[in-house]
Formats: C-alpha cells, structure tokens, sequence
C-alpha cells in the first residue's frame, strides 16, 4: 500500500511533460477536453492518496476500532504508513481543500458577476458595441452569453476581421470553455503540481477558437492576420474590463505572458514566444491533426494513475475487512 500511495503522489509531477505533448501534437479541442480530465483526474488521485493515508492511521485507532468492531491489532500488523506520515498527510490534505474551497468560491462569485454582467449590458442581441477608444473584445458567459466589443477594436479590423473575430468569441460561448478553465484551475488549486495542465487548457481553448473561427469563416490566413492585429491593438492600449470571468479573443488575462512556458522547446523556433505569436504560427500552417496516438498514450497514463489510486483503496478496505472478521470469529 505503501508503494501504491507513493506512486499515486507521484503522478502529479508528469504534469508539465503531459501538457507539452498533448499541447504540441493533439488538435486544440481534444486536447482542452484531455487535459482538463488530466488535471481533475491527477489532483483527485493525489488527494485521495492523502486521504488514505489519514484513514490508515485512523482505523488503527482503539476507539475507533471498537465502533467499528474490527480488530486493531490486524490492521496495526497491515503495513501502513506511520503516525507522522498520515499527520503529514493530513495536513497537506487540509491545504488543499481549503485552497480548493477558497478558489470555488471566488470562481463562483466570479460566474455571478459575470452572468449578471452579461444580463445589465444594453440590448438584448448577442453583440455589444461599447464606446470605448481602448481595442477590445471578450465574450462573457450567460444566459444568454455576450460578446463585447469596443469602438476601438471595430476600427483596427476591416469587415472580414471583424467576422473573424466575432466567430472566435462565438466558439468561446458554445463551447463553454469557462468551464475547461474553471476545472482546471480548481484542480491547480488543490495540487500546485498539476498547474502547468491548467495553464496548457487556457491555451488550448483559446486555440480551439481560433479553430472554430477559420472553420467558419474559411480562411485560416484572416483569421491569423485578424488576431495579430488586435493583439497588438489591445497590447497598444492597454483595456480595462469590468468583469473577471471573461474569455478574452487575444489576451485573456494576466496570466496570458506566462502561458508560453509550458511549450518551450529546444528545436522550437517560437521557444521564447507568447501565446499569441504561437497562435498565429498555427493558423498560418495547416490545420492539425486529430492526434489520436498521443491521446491514447495519455489516457493510458491516467487509467495507470487511477489504477494505483484504486488498488491502493482497495488494499486498505480489504485490510479493514480481514480485521473485521478477525474480531468477529473471537
């Protein structure tokens, strides 16, 4: 049981290798999907192995043994972890819920505002024009979701930019990606280790969109020019946004300038490049590929985390089991 919760810890630290490779050869969708499963599933896994490692020092408890009526001695001769391991443990595990928790709450309250933003806009049509001079556009999800858009994006795009830019703010909204963040950064907060799969998917939906919009527009190449230009028209003037939980069409957020690093790459001539400029890179090459084999091998790896974290549940129930009948047969 030992060995299995060591593994189950473990498994974490792979996160930033998964994210490169999923990031790098699975399209943008499946990837987002993937990674966001990775990093619930790994924080989830490790979580758990704290937990059983409170339980193991738990159920050798006398008194709660005796409620539980199995035998005390059984499960002290098991080979469960130490008293100061499970206290560790327990610790740890403490953090990570109240982090976890503190997180749910602020994205939460985030949501709201968001979805009460999106109802006090003026109209009642998907589209907002807003008379800002600052070069803008974030779509802010609702019901019904809206796309904002400033006075000052509208003039550094032509018509075809701006169609291309409303179709990537619409695959936000249909796609829900808030959500592919939101649990992504839920499971960051309650494992710092998986943090770098957090940062990939808020690559990776924005990618996604930048997808979605060259499907429906036609043409990868007005899509690549239309978010350079508005890149560097936002970078330019510097907007201010009134609501937290917005999906942004070229920079979504502070953390936007550190997004980069987990692509880096020895042959990749776009190693010390942002997101952006890795956006427009992709959209000017030919669409990618499904990646089916590097999605496999992903998911074989998460069926192999989860494999440990149930074998080592098991083991412990089994444990208490025998202990159980043990008490019984006396």
């Amino acid at each position: 049981m030992r060995a299995l919760i060591l593994i189950s810890l473990l498994f974490p630290l792979a996160a930033a290798p998964l994210a490169r490779a999923v990031t790098a050869r699975v399209e943008p969708r499946l990837a987002t999907c993937l990674m966001t499963a990775s990093a619930v599933l790994l924080a989830g896994t490790s979580c758990g192995a704290l937990g059983l490692l409170v339980l193991s020092e738990l159920v050798r408890m006398p008194s709660l043994a005796r409620l539980g009526h199995w035998s005390a001695a059984i499960v002290a001769d098991g080979g469960l972890p130490g008293g100061w391991t499970s206290l560790g443990a327990g610790v740890l595990l403490g953090v990570a819920l109240l982090a976890a928790g503190a997180f749910a709450v602020r994205r939460a309250r985030a949501l709201g505002d968001a979805r009460r933003h999106a109802r006090d806009l003026p109209g009642r049509g998907e589209l907002v024009v807003t008379g800002d001079d600052a070069a803008d556009a974030y779509a802010v999800p609702g019901r019904p979701g809206r796309i904002v858009v400033s006075t000052g994006m509208l003039g550094v795009l032509d018509e075809r930019g701006r169609t291309a830019l409303l179709a990537h703010e619409r695959a936000h909204l249909s796609g829900r990606h808030h959500w592919y963040t939101a649990a992504a950064r839920l499971a960051a907060a309650a494992n710092p280790l998986v943090r770098p799969l957090a940062n990939a998917v808020e690559y990776t939906v924005e990618r996604w969109a930048d997808e979605a919009a060259a499907a429906a527009v036609g043409d990868r190449r007005l899509v690549a020019r239309a978010i350079a230009s508005a890149a560097l028209a936002t970078k330019a003037t510097r907007p201010r946004r009134d609501v937290f939980a917005t999906l942004g069409a070229v920079l979504s957020g502070p953390a936007a300038a550190v997004r980069h690093r987990i692509l880096r790459r020895r042959a990749d001539p776009l190693a010390a490049a942002g997101p952006v400029p890795r956006r427009v890179a992709a959209l000017l090459a030919p669409a990618p590929r499904p990646g089916l084999v590097a999605a496999a091998v992903s998911l074989a790896f998460l069926g192999l985390a989860a494999l440990c974290a149930m074998s080592a549940a098991d083991h412990l129930q089994d444990l208490v089991s025998l202990a159980h009948a043990r008490a019984d047969n006396r």
